[in-house]
């Protein structure tokens, strides 16, 4: 990261500020995440796809964060990120300019810190870190990442507040207005949760609900304050049924996850447990809450200080509307060369069972298909592989 440190004399001759009399700085950072990628059952008939593949382990990124020391010990910060794909150029996030991060806030030691503007949630700040996909990113998510442990959505219109460290104990919570004329709480967002870190083991909490603000009619056509449109629901290859496509019109999305992780020597182990609820209104296009049950487990091992291998296990449990199960095996290794540039191996087995439904007007249930992780590559069958062979390199 390159860090541009702007003086009170500097801050003079720019003309931006007569009189100063603290520090500010601005720091510019990136991600570049590149992989040749396998999937096998890719197309209706069982063809192999081998593609270039951007953002395994971290989305790609860049960004300018930066403060200001007030005085006092309180600071103003700020935070500008960009996400995009490195084999086209295109945007990230729906094609939004600063679509991973976008906030202005203070921050003192005493009281913590309060933001404004497109954040992550709780959930993420404070659960997925103890998580596999806090390692080797998301192949270890959740199928279709139906409780958002991947970080597929932000937030937009938030307000969030963190605590300071209180011996090992932080909380955080977050508000967002939905923006919706005459309807104060259509599309509002809000979220809370906690951690509590001591020696090896940390602990962490949280729920989240989020509201569809969109009042189209006959049908809700889909999310569009809170989140990126679709941005957390899985793709409708090949028979227009993905994990949790046909839930895009639901009239919320209700997550509470926990997560727990112990530490000893080179090992790392944790286990979490989600449990997301899409919920139906008349104008959804299903009539039963959708729930999915997610039990994860992961086990990493540092051979060395450059060298990660890990493990890991999902398990995904559909009830409600649809029944299915995904049973999802990931396997991780990691080699870094200096302290910004690593390369990396992921892959991951899964299996469907059940029946998932059809998206749209009259969709009706057919049998569940595989989909590894987040991606959105849904198998034409009910087992799917996937291998990822990449590089990684931070600035």
């Amino acid at each position: 990261m390159k860090r541009i440190g702007l003086s009170t004399l500097s801050l003079a001759l720019l003309g931006v500020a007569g009189v100063a009399h603290a520090q500010s700085s601005v720091t510019l950072y990136g991600v570049l995440d590149e992989s040749i990628q396998y999937v096998n059952n890719a197309t209706p008939k069982g063809g192999a796809l081998v593609q270039t593949f951007a953002g395994n382990l971290q989305g790609n990124r860049f960004g300018l964060k930066g403060t200001e020391d007030l005085g006092g010990g309180l600071k103003a910060i700020f935070q500008l990120e960009n996400g995009f794909d490195i084999n086209t150029g295109k945007l990230g996030q729906g094609g939004l300019m600063f679509g991973r991060q976008a906030y202005v806030g203070l921050t003192g030691d005493a009281w913590g810190t309060f933001t404004a503007g497109r954040q992550y949630d709780p959930l993420v700040d404070l659960i997925q870190p103890l998580t596999g996909d806090n390692y080797f990113g998301s192949t270890f998510a959740t199928p279709g990442d139906v409780d958002n442990n991947d970080n597929s959505f932000r937030v937009n219109n938030a307000l969030k507040y963190v605590s300071p460290v209180w011996a090992g104990f932080q909380v955080e919570g977050m508000y967002a207005l939905g923006g919706v004329a005459g309807s104060t709480g259509s599309g509002q967002t809000w979220s809370g949760a906690a951690t509590y870190a001591t020696g090896p083991f940390s602990l962490a909490a949280g729920y989240l609900r989020a509201d569809n603000a969109s009042t189209t009619l006959p049908v809700r056509t889909g999310w569009n304050s809170s989140t990126v449109p679709g941005a957390t629901f899985d793709t409708n290859f090949p028979n227009n049924a993905g994990i949790n496509q046909a839930y895009t019109n639901a009239k919320s999305i209700s997550i509470a996850s926990a997560a727990a992780q112990y530490v000893t020597g080179p090992f790392t182990a944790n286990l979490s447990y989600s449990n997301a609820r899409y919920k139906p209104d008349a104008q959804s296009t299903f009539t039963s809450t959708q729930v999915f049950n997610v039990g994860r487990a992961y086990v990493g091992y540092q051979v060395t200080p450059a060298a990660l291998l890990g493990v890991g296990y999902a398990y995904t449990h559909g009830s409600g509307d649809a029944r299915a199960t995904y049973n999802q095996v990931s396997l991780g290794a990691d080699y870094s060369l200096s302290k910004r540039t690593d390369f990396y191996a992921v892959g991951a087995w899964q299996h469907a069972s059940g029946e998932q439904r059809v998206p749209g007007v009259g969709g009706g249930l057919v049998s569940s298909t595989a989909s590894i992780g987040s991606y959105g590559n849904q198998s034409s069958t009910d087992n799917q592989v996937m291998v990822s062979v990449g590089i990684r390199h931070k600035f």
